[in-house]
């Protein structure tokens, strides 16, 4: 067995490990650390399988994770209102639905998704990046500006929605629930890494002219690839926004866009699990080094400069070599 698929497996058995504890101890704020980590994962990998499948460096992913937590929060608001998000020509009312929601804030961040890959990748390199954050920042002073639903004050929710047989107000349930979501999500990724599709986008990041050759379009390649990982990430804002019943124009800011990528470059670029491992990190992090000091992050930047010289593969690539897998 590879030693990558060993420390998956472990980083999986952490990850559940630590809230069960947790639940022990009745430690529920150790609960919710661990939920937050889940969820930054999830929006990690959606980013991941743009930048590490494709190549392609997005610095407005921002965007599709504000675009997944105000699809749930103005569904949540108007459902707790009893009014309607839409009354003409069409009548949609709010809900309070987990999976509806989730499956509106997929299909939400996916179609913006599409439309901002459309326009960005007719540009490439910096230009590329630059113009992903301009439509970043756009979206996020258009909430800013947006007072129907808070505007810069943000839009507070104030019962967590629901899921079929389940208390989701209840800290485990709740993370199990985005556990649960996590492991379906690199499931996914690792199957469509491993088909043609994948094996596809791997060579146009490599060699666009030799994928041009044999009848490829790096082009369309690309933008299925952001599309779906926009529909990623905006699942993640979703559950974001769920677990913290608020969300708020900050989503969509290019501060988290940077975290973002800071799960990626710590945990490996192109790893499966990278954003996972990275994710944890930065939770851990935060918890340990932000009772210190206000000014953690000074050591963060110390952390990532350090992985940046000496790992550049991320922290798997330091701890299991040079190997890659998708497992």
């Amino acid at each position: 067995m590879r030693k990558e698929t060993v420390l998956n497996a472990f980083v999986l058995f952490v990850l559940l490990a630590v809230p069960l504890w947790a639940l022990q101890a009745d430690e529920p704020f150790i609960i919710t650390l661990a939920t937050k980590a889940v969820i930054f994962a999830i929006a990690g990998v959606g980013l991941n399988f743009a930048l590490g499948l494709g190549g392609l460096v997005s610095l407005g992913h921002a965007a599709f994770f504000g675009i997944g937590g105000y699809t749930m929060g103005i569904l949540a608001s108007h459902a707790q209102s009893y009014s309607a998000v839409i009354e003409w020509p069409i009548v949609i009312e709010g809900t309070s639905s987990m999976p509806i929601i989730w499956l509106t804030a997929v299909l939400f961040s996916g179609v913006f998704a599409l439309i901002i890959g459309a326009l960005s990748l007719r540009t490439s390199g910096v230009y590329f990046i630059m113009i992903t954050l301009a439509f970043g920042q756009m979206l996020f002073f258009f909430m800013i500006s947006w007072p129907t639903y808070g505007g810069e004050d943000g839009l507070v929710i104030y019962v967590r929605n629901g899921f079929p047989g389940l208390n989701t107000l209840d800290p485990i349930q709740f993370f199990g629930i985005c556990f649960a979501l996590l492991c379906l999500v690199l499931l996914v990724v690792s199957r469509i890494a491993k088909s043609s599709f994948g094996l596809a986008l791997g060579g146009a990041r490599q060699n666009e002219e030799r994928m041009q050759a044999i009848g490829m379009v790096p082009y369309r390649l690309y933008l299925i690839a952001f599309t779906i990982s926009g529909a990623i990430t905006g699942l993640a804002g979703a559950l974001f926004a769920d677990l913290n019943r608020f969300v708020s124009p900050t989503m969509f800011s290019w501060q988290t866009s940077g975290e973002i990528m800071v799960f990626i470059i710590l945990g490996g670029m192109g790893r499966l699990f990278g954003p996972v491992v990275g994710a944890a990190l930065f939770i851990l992090l935060e918890h340990l080094l932000g009772g210190l000091s206000e000014f953690w992050h000074i050591y963060l930047g110390a952390i990532l400069l350090g992985v940046v010289l000496f790992a550049r593969g991320g922290l798997i690539q330091l701890i299991v070599g040079r190997e890659i897998s998708h497992d």
